[in-house]
């Protein structure tokens, strides 16, 4: 079965201080995406397609497309302010609207099951590898099924600052609810908090945590219409509200329209939200490659 790989890079990265999805992670000048890229060509997928922003088209292009053309389908979509279903207009809005606009932006281009993932993040090969045998068993006109890799929240943090989190409920592998929660920070105590109203709230260390990663079919793009019609006739004028991918998935679980399976992974989780995760991940990357997990040089160009 054909499986696209749908990477989500339209953020600022304002708290990066920079257009972080294309920073440099090894000698070679790879990133993140392209080890994304990388473990989802060798577990399947067939395809890529990016969500960028139109003002992002000619520097991403250039370090992103000339290098995939010749290892994997790629396609991109914008993630314009501006466009929005129905007859919204929002003028004044100049931050995309959230991630499951980021999804919406994608309806168009994708027809096979897919998997979501962030740009900024590294999810590790084993994640690439479940997920694509669970969509594989999938029928891509199938609304009920859906699916996502979960990690332990402990697992997820940033020791440079705080960081947003979907935290899920989970019975029985499958998802019940998930919550965005924003500022989730672990103190010195090794306590995990998230702080929302001014009020510290405490996380348990290995509560299942969201990290984006959703394997859905084509299916659902309907819902995403739906939900996003619904969030706009709420929030068309406001200049900061987001709408979710999470919002989507816990409105069908709640309807019973569909399940999500929450897949476990052995893979280790890390990502760049600031500029001091960079080296981090520079040093993550390098323990992988003596390890032989990948090649020193990913894309032999």
């Amino acid at each position: 079965m054909s499986l696209t790989l749908l990477v989500m890079a339209a953020g600022m990265g304002s708290r990066f201080g920079g257009l972080k999805q294309l920073s440099p992670i090894n000698s070679f000048k790879e990133t993140i995406i392209d080890y994304s890229v990388f473990d989802a060509k060798r577990a399947g997928f067939s395809k890529v397609v990016f969500v960028i922003r139109k003002e992002f088209e000619k520097e991403f292009k250039k370090q992103v497309i000339a290098k995939f053309n010749n290892q994997i389908d790629v396609d991109f979509v914008f993630q314009d302010t501006q466009n929005l279903p129905l007859d919204f207009t929002s003028s004044k809005r100049t931050k995309p609207w959230g991630t499951g606009h980021a999804i919406w932006s994608a309806r168009n281009v994708i027809t096979t099951n897919f998997a979501v993932i962030n740009a900024d993040d590294f999810y590790g090969s084993d994640s690439f590898i479940i997920m694509a045998k669970y969509l594989s068993s999938l029928k891509k006109e199938d609304l009920s099924k859906q699916c996502m890799v979960g990690y332990s929240i402990e697992n997820t943090l940033s020791t440079n600052g705080s960081v947003s989190r979907g935290i899920c409920e989970v019975d029985n592998n499958n998802l019940t609810s998930i919550t965005e929660r924003t500022n989730i920070i672990k103190k010195e105590d090794h306590t995990i908090v998230y702080l929302e109203n001014n009020t510290e709230t405490v996380l348990k260390s290995n509560e299942i945590a969201s990290m984006n990663m959703f394997g859905l079919t084509p299916a659902i793009f309907s819902s995403f219409e739906e939900d996003f019609i619904s969030f706009l006739r709420e929030n068309i004028h406001e200049l900061k509200s987001e709408f979710y991918l999470p919002f989507v998935l816990n409105n069908l679980v709640v309807k019973s329209k569909s399940s999500v399976k929450v897949l476990p992974t052995n893979s280790k989780w890390f990502g760049m939200t600031y500029k001091e995760d960079k080296e981090v991940v520079e040093n993550n990357i390098k323990e992988l490659t003596s390890s032989g997990e990948y090649p020193k040089q990913l894309w032999n160009l």
